[in-house]
Order: structure tokens, then sequence, then C-alpha cells
């Protein structure tokens, strides 16, 4: 990354002509320098959104949304859903490169050792309602790991990252799929040293001691593909959240507890329960894929196209395509038809060729098919955003120790735009 080598000039009002320094990042983007502006010229910056701010350098994550390109430390999406499984793709982005054999084994020897919850904790989960929202459990389980490990309040990520991290990896897994079982009224399944990441992790969700059940291996890939198109996606809402967390040197069980619930919203990691939702309620009214595109265009309808468009991409969201591909896959094995996926393929044709959706750059993003997949799983349509967060996570722990290591190392403090009143006097409690 190059800095210095060139510059902009700002002029203001009464002022001489600043010149601003320009970075050239490694993929020749450029980036306006003004982290001392307030300071060289008592301005700031209003940028809403933070739609053209870079609030910091990273090297886990690229994302070209004018173009569909999405890698992780240099790799294509694609290639990594391809050749790799969840377990490498989260020692890639956590460490930095993706292991050898005898890295795989290890990690995954670990993932297993840890994967375990305290016993005291596992009985938090019956004082929980039934009803409860799985993503308001899984935050609240997430930071009070720090209470029953406390010893990560001590380890210096340099020298015991592995365990720190993949403490958090494995446990947040076994958390949901507990998560599930309380909410069925059923008893704890425990992880088992049999099993791969995923395997470990469907036998927990779906086990019964009255029906055999037997872990699909469809299901098996489905799920590592899933956790792999989600497990990064540059400085998104959750993420700019961990990183903020952390930069005031919070632990990394208050940091990713954060994250999930930037996670939860509808706009945000919520995006792929709404696409069901909509799907359903479609369906259920007989609605044609060309009656939900009319409805979507009425601004006074009140009615949102779920799983179209995205903040950074203006083409076809490359995890999008990977999805559909993979959705069509296991929704064929059982060889029975689904009306949802039916709806969504005709809904995807109907949009992507409307003209209104077209000058929009609105494109079927990677919630739009993840649902279906989920829901064919067995995974209830509220679990769908913890699904999203167990895949975000090695992301999320990533931009976290990114940031531990930033030389910049100030905690995150945006400025305002005030927008208030002047200045004005208090009256007396009479006289209000």
């Amino acid at each position: 990354m190059e800095t210095n080598k060139e510059f902009a000039t700002l002029i203001l009002p009464e002022k001489d002509p600043i010149r601003i320094p320009v970075i050239t990042d490694n993929m020749g983007a450029k980036s306006i320098d003004i982290h001392s502006l307030r300071k060289d010229t008592g301005y700031i910056t209003y940028d809403p959104g933070f739609v053209n701010t870079g609030s910091c350098t990273s090297g886990i994550c690229y994302v070209n949304g004018e173009q569909g390109i999405l890698r992780y430390r240099g790799y294509d999406i694609e290639d990594l859903v391809e050749n790799c499984d969840f377990v490498e793709v989260a020692y890639l982005l956590i460490k930095g490169e993706l292991p050898n054999t005898t890295e795989r084994r290890r990690y995954a020897e670990l993932l297993n050792k840890e994967s375990l919850l305290h016993h005291d904790m596992q009985s938090f989960f019956r004082s929980y309602p039934f009803k409860a929202h799985p993503m308001s459990v899984l935050a609240a389980m997430s930071v009070s790991l720090s209470a029953f490990y406390p010893e990560m309040d001590d380890i210096d990520p340099e020298l015991q990252v592995d365990l720190a991290v993949t403490r958090l990896v494995s446990k947040v897994r076994t958390i949901i799929a507990f998560i599930y079982r309380h909410m069925k009224g059923e008893d704890f399944v425990n992880p088992s040293y049999k099993y791969s990441y995923c395997e470990n992790f469907l036998n927990m969700m779906f086990k019964s001691s009255v029906i055999e059940y037997q872990i699909n291996p469809l299901y098996v890939k489905a799920l590592n593909q899933l956790l792999i198109l989600h497990a990064d996606h540059e400085q998104n809402c959750s993420t700019t959240a961990v990183r903020l967390i952390g930069s005031s040197d919070a632990n990394l069980y208050a940091s990713v507890s954060a994250g999930i619930c930037a996670l939860w919203g509808p706009k945000h990691g919520g995006a792929n329960q709404a696409v069901i939702e909509m799907l359903e309620f479609a369906h259920e009214q007989k609605m044609s894929a060309q009656d939900i595109v009319n409805k979507a265009k009425q601004k006074d309808s009140g009615f949102l196209l779920m799983g179209f468009g995205h903040r950074v991409y203006k083409t076809y969201d490359p995890r999008a395509k990977i999805a559909k591909r993979l959705c069509q896959e296991v929704l064929a094995e059982s060889g029975e038809t689904d009306p949802l996926l039916e709806l969504a393929m005709e809904l995807e044709e109907v949009a992507v060729n409307d003209s209104y959706f077209k000058e929009r750059s609105l494109y079927p993003n990677v919630d739009f098919y993840t649902g279906l997949i989920f829901r064919r799983i067995g995974i209830p349509t509220n679990m769908f955003t913890c699904m999203f967060a167990m895949g975000r996570l090695p992301g999320w722990i990533a931009h976290w120790l990114e940031w531990n290591k930033d030389p910049y190392g100030k905690i995150g403090r945006p400025r305002q735009v005030y927008s208030g009143p002047y200045i004005r006097k208090v009256q007396s409690l009479n006289d209000r």
C-alpha cells in the first residue's frame, strides 16, 4: 500500500489550499487520508452511514461491488467453497494462511476438545423462555463465556491465539445447537469426537433417542459451504461493531456479542429470515412472481422485495450464485418439488429482467437462497440469523485480532454534525 506519493487539494473558505495524502491500496483503489483533517483545518467530514469512509486498513477481505468480487485473504470465494471446508477457511481468516494437513488435523482436534460447555453454563439455558428469540439467547450466552472462562482477559493473543479464539469458534456452535434443543424442550446432545465440525453441529441439533438420525452428507456439504459464504464481508455493520467495541480493549467475547446484536437486525443478518417470510406470505396469498414485483414497485404498498439489492454489490452477488446452485442441489435430492424454491426462481427471473430493478442495480443477494437451504436442513426460520452468526464468527475474530495489532490503536470515536438548539436557559419549574 502506497502513501504520500500523490496528493489531493482541498480548498476551504478563507484558508490556503490544503494538500491531503492519497493512499493507493493493493488493488489500486484510491483513498483520501483525512485522519488529521480536523486538527489541520477545524473541519470534519459528514458521511451518514459511513458509505464513503474507510475506518481502517485490513488484509482480511476484499469486496468489489461493481465487478462482483469477494476474496478472503486473496482467495476467490468460489475457489474456497469448491476446495475447502469451513474449518480450513476459519483457520485462513484467523491465522492468515490455509492450513497444511498437520495444521488442519490439530485445529480440528482443538475445536472438538473445546466444544463442550461448562456444566453450570448449560443450566442457564433452562432459565430462558422457550419462545425467547434465539439471537437474544446467543448474544447473552456468548458474552457469558467470559464469566466461565475469565482467563481470556489475561491471554496474550500473540502467544495463545489458538486456545482463545478456537474456544469461541467451537463453543458458539454448541450454544446454537443447545438453543434449538431448549426451544423444543429436549435434552441437550453433547458434541462427539467422532464427527467433523459441521457433522457435530447437525448431530447436536437433530439426534433423537426415539428416531434414528443419520447425518446427511449433502447437508454437511451445504452447511460447510453456507458457513464459508458468510465467513466475512469486509466492514459491514456487525464487523464494524466488533472492531469498535474491541477498540475500547473489551475482550473478544464482549466484542463478538456486540457483533451478534448488530447482526440481529432485518437489514443485516435477519434478511434471510425475512426472505422466507416474504415467500411464505406470497405463496399463501397465491401471488405470482409478477404480482410480487408489481407490489414491490408500488411505493405506498409497504411491501418490500427481500433478498434483492446490496449496499456494496451493484451486480449479482457472487455468494448468491453459489447459494443458488447449492439450493437447487439440496432441494432436488428428495425428488420433491418445493413451491417456495419454484416461486423464488420465477421471482428472480422476473425481477432481473424488469427495467425498474435493472436501473437500480437490484440483483439477488446471498440471503435470497440461503434461507431455503436452511429450511430444508430442518433449521427453523427464527434461527437463520444464528446460522449467519456461526459462519461470520471467524471473520469477527480475525478483525478483532487485526484491530488489536493496528498501530493506530485509538478507541473508535466518530464525530457528529450537531443539529440541536444553540443554547437555552433553564426556567424555574413553575414557569415551564
